[in-house]
């Protein structure tokens, strides 16, 4: 007899791969509408909102969002509240992206109207084409006829993934036409982990550096490491370009009559360095392929800029 833990693991892959043949099935489906679609959306001077109930409720919270963190302004309207008052922020100037795999869901009804009384451009996704959703839309994106993964055909699974498959790849086609970067998106992504990782070396670096000139005693370079506290110290010309770096390692090396030297004389060359502008993430894979754990940040012109300690990027949690 099967075990329960064979019976579990078959339904999974049952149910994914029903799945995967319905976004296959999607993607195949494609054509003009989608590309007008896009067309619409750049046009909108104002938002994209996004509206559906239930189960397509809750994919197009997460469409709205996904169109947002990506530089297309969203936001989603629950239907059944705008029939309550919240139909005031859908506005002449916005486009409607309202999701219902029917296509006849009753809560949707006052939002459509109103995108047709006040020539709001509606875009509707839905699975059956002559829904009064897609009849009533400017522009109709089809769901293709899929198998629900359920088995009983009545709980929405692969049409709520094909939803928001569909939802993505609007989402990045905008993006695209955007040239969308990573510096955009972590302008929406302050925080946590994914915004540390897309911080940039100005964000993270400290303009108070550890610094000597070619010809200042050692003494003086023992001393300023000591105070700012980064284990190093840079060096720099009398046009105040960085030219070195004095690190413990170098220390080392020169033990015997350290103090007896110049900085010039003790410190590593042509030190590796970044630019500001940066993203962290690239200071910090130099810092862990390099083995070091500073990196000094050099303006346009070459001139030092601030420095980035390995310790930074921990404590932005980027690690």
């Amino acid at each position: 007899m099967m075990s329960d833990a064979q019976n579990y693991l078959d339904t999974a892959r049952r149910v994914i791969r029903i799945e995967a043949d319905g976004m296959a099935a999607l993607a195949d489906g494609l054509g003009p509408d989608f590309a007008r679609a896009v067309e619409t959306i750049l046009a909108a001077t104002g938002r994209v909102v996004v509206s559906g109930m239930g189960k397509s409720g809750h994919v197009g919270r997460k469409i709205a969002a996904t169109f947002a963190s990506t530089g297309t302004p969203a936001q989603f309207v629950h239907p059944a509240e705008a029939s309550h008052g919240d139909l005031g922020m859908v506005t002449q100037g916005d486009v409607a992206l309202v999701l219902s795999n029917s296509g006849e869901t009753p809560e949707i009804a006052d939002l459509v109207a109103h995108t047709r009384r006040f020539q709001i451009p509606l875009i509707g996704v839905a699975s059956r084409p002559d829904s009064t959703l897609l009849r009533q839309s400017d522009v109709a994106l089809v769901l293709p006829r899929a198998e629900e993964a359920c088995g009983t055909g009545i709980v929405p699974t692969t049409s709520t993934t094909m939803t928001m498959a569909l939802g993505d790849a609007l989402a990045v086609a905008l993006m695209e036409h955007r040239r969308f970067t990573p510096e955009h998106f972590r302008t929406f992504h302050p925080g946590g982990k994914l915004g540390a990782r897309l911080a940039r070396v100005a964000d993270l670096m400290h303009a108070d550096m550890p610094m000597v000139t070619e010809d200042a005693p050692m003494s003086e370079a023992l001393l300023t490491i000591s105070q700012k506290g980064f284990g190093v110290t840079g060096v720099k010309n009398d046009d105040g370009r960085l030219v070195g770096i004095i690190t413990d390692g170098d220390l080392r090396r020169h033990m015997d009559g350290l103090l007896d030297h110049s900085a010039a004389e003790v410190m590593t060359r042509a030190p590796r360095t970044i630019r500001p502008e940066a993203l962290a993430e690239a200071a910090l894979a130099e810092m862990q392929d390099r083995r070091i754990t500073c990196l000094f940040a050099l303006d346009g012109e070459g001139q030092p800029a601030g420095i980035l300690h390995i310790h930074d990027c921990l404590r932005a949690g980027m690690v």
